[in-house]
């Protein structure tokens, strides 16, 4: 049996190359540029993409934080709108993809290529959760190679 990452839950299906962990969170946000501000600004990400007004992607390490406006976000609503794990190329997206669909996973988004030269598809958990499965050129490569 396999497991999709170290002390998992072993699954009855092989599986394709091992994630890369968290990696990737988007948040909607109520007041953009507060909450770029914050990031930036304390705790030390920076500004990777910003593709129009009312969106922005950044980093720090390993990590991708997206900020989505949605100004008329209330309080009591969830500010997530996913979270994300890192593959290590574009071909394991697709992988993923077909593994999750073959699984019965409800698949959100298929996998297309962005802008910016990533590769992504999402996914939902059992209680509707969104995981994008997300190959990012800058982030994706291994380690000794950045």
């Amino acid at each position: 049996m396999a497991t999709a990452c170290a002390g998992g839950i072993p699954t009855r299906m092989a599986l394709p190359p091992k994630m890369r962990g968290l990696r990737h969170v988007a948040f909607r946000c109520k007041d953009l540029a507060a909450m770029e501000r914050f990031y930036v600004d304390l705790l030390g990400y920076r500004v990777e993409w910003r593709p129009d007004a009312e969106n922005v992607y950044l980093t720090c390490g390993e990590d991708s934080l997206a900020l989505h406006a949605e100004p008329s976000l209330s309080k009591d609503e969830t500010h997530l709108d996913h979270i994300g794990v890192l593959l290590d190329t574009p071909q394991e997206v697709d992988s993923w993809a077909e593994h999750l669909g073959a699984g019965g996973a409800e698949i959100a988004a298929m996998p297309r290529t962005h802008r910016d030269g990533c590769r992504s598809f999402y996914a939902a958990d059992p209680e509707g959760n969104k995981i994008q499965f997300l190959y990012h050129p800058g982030l994706s490569a291994p380690s000794a190679a950045r």
